[in-house]
């Protein structure tokens, strides 16, 4: 690191990258127009484009796929408004080192009159208190913030810091833009340029990217050293290497398309009909063709609920857990949480009782005025209440056997309704015995 006082320029991030370092790197692009894919956010007169040929940019996160540009577009960034660049990994760093950080960000802006970009990937990774220790130096201007997350920050990202930093959505690269990095890299590369490469079969290695440009260029490079050059030199890529390069054949799901909604409509109702052996089929199909496995863990906290219920309770706590367990793990292991999951919720009792009671529910709130709250139900925390009624009669269930006592709970206009009709599946079964004596003390 520098002298955070002395007056010289700040490196240079546009020098090329060693000979040593991946392709990926070698050709990673250093201005806008160099840059392939997300014209929505940098074509001409696009927000993003605005914002970096005006320098005023501000703090902000890109979510979207690996490998669509969002380290890329942090460093163009950094480089057109000549900031102290520092890029942290929110899976090794620490509060410690964003303070560091923010620390010389503060020396470099009062000795240097220089800006800092802090740029943070998997910034979802980051906890509660990691995220709040960027708080007040994103808000006081001391740090430019641009996290990059796969994951939608809605889930992860904490509110204060989201109302901060406006969210830029990168998508997966579409075929053409994959076609112009596989050209500008044999075109341009300092290693691949100096020879005379042929692909068989581009298509094939565009679809074994999933619109990763970086996963597109790390199989181009294995491919090609896999590959025995010809007598004059030249080298011909097929197919074989191809598959070599990534260790994998193409499994036809598109994430985007309608193979992922098939997929994930065959998985739920896999989990639905009770047949875990299908269940674990589906996801497995999800997972190797690069489905996000926290979108299948949310899919089984939904099910927990909407189709399990309180047949067996612990559903949902197990589905929960699951969701939280891949974050902590990861893949490939995480497939196995997910898969434990998924038997437990296709072998459990099912139920949409719950699921039945609170849409019969929404519907009457949707459709009824707004019905009044039973006197006897209401607060009372003045006198002037007390004297209107309000809790007036009202029965505390604890002092009676069995705490209960049989009292009016629905409004006038709903009082003889039943949202939830418990089934005979599972624990539901007691649920519906214990409400069923509960409903014939009433009638007495």
């Amino acid at each position: 690191m520098s002298d955070l006082f002395s007056n010289d320029k700040l490196p240079d991030r546009r020098k090329p990258a060693p000979v040593s370092a991946p392709l990926a790197e070698r050709i990673r692009p250093k201005t806008l127009e160099e840059f392939v894919g997300q014209q929505h956010l940098i074509g001409a007169g696009k927000p993003l484009r605005l914002m970096i040929e005006q320098d005023a940019v501000s703090s902000m996160i890109f979510w979207g796929p690996p490998g669509t540009g969002k380290t890329t577009l942090a460093r163009i960034i950094a480089n057109h408004s000549k900031s102290d660049f520092h890029q942290l990994s929110a899976v090794a760093a620490g509060v410690k080192d964003v303070r560091e950080v923010i620390a010389r960000a503060e020396k470099v802006r009062k000795h240097q009159h220089t800006s800092t970009l802090l740029f943070i990937d998997e910034i979802h990774r980051f906890n509660k208190a990691q995220q709040d220790a960027l708080l007040h130096s994103v808000e006081e201007g001391v740090i430019t913030l641009i996290g990059a997350t796969t994951e939608n920050p809605s889930f992860e990202v904490i509110a204060p810091l989201l109302s901060r930093c406006p969210v830029y959505t990168l998508e997966s690269l579409g075929q053409d833009e994959l076609n112009s990095i596989i050209d500008h890299a044999l075109r341009t590369d300092i290693v691949l340029s100096k020879r005379k490469i042929a692909i068989e079969d581009r298509e094939y290695l565009m679809l074994l990217s999933g619109g990763d440009g970086r996963k597109l260029l790390n199989g181009l490079e294995n491919a090609v050293r896999l590959t025995k050059p010809e007598p004059d030199g030249s080298v011909t890529v097929t197919k074989k290497k191809i598959e070599e390069a990534f260790q994998r054949k193409y499994t036809l799901y598109d994430k985007a398309g309608e193979q992922h909604y098939d997929i994930i409509s065959a998985f739920i109702k896999s989990l639905r009909g009770s047949d875990p052996d299908a269940a674990v089929y589906w996801m497995a199909r999800m997972l190797d063709g690069g489905e996000d496995p926290k979108f299948i863990a949310r899919r089984m906290v939904i099910l927990a609920s909407e189709d399990i219920g309180n047949a067996d309770p612990y559903a949902l706590t197990l589905a929960t857990s699951c969701f939280t367990a891949i974050d902590y793990v990861g893949m490939p292991e995480a497939r196995i949480i997910l898969a434990q999951t998924a038997a437990y919720l296709a072998s459990a009792p099912k139920s949409n009782a719950s699921y039945r009671a609170i849409e019969s529910a929404w519907h009457d709130v949707r459709t009824l005025p707004n019905l009044p709250v039973p006197l006897h139900l209401r607060n009372a925390p003045t006198k002037l209440m007390e004297d209107l009624g309000y809790a007036k009669d009202y029965k505390y269930s604890h002092d009676f056997d069995d705490h209960f006592v049989e009292q009016q709970y629905l409004p006038d206009n709903l009082k003889e309704k039943t949202y939830y009709e418990p089934t005979e599946m599972g624990k539901e079964k007691d649920i519906k015995a214990r409400l069923k004596a509960l409903w014939k003390r009433r009638q007495k």
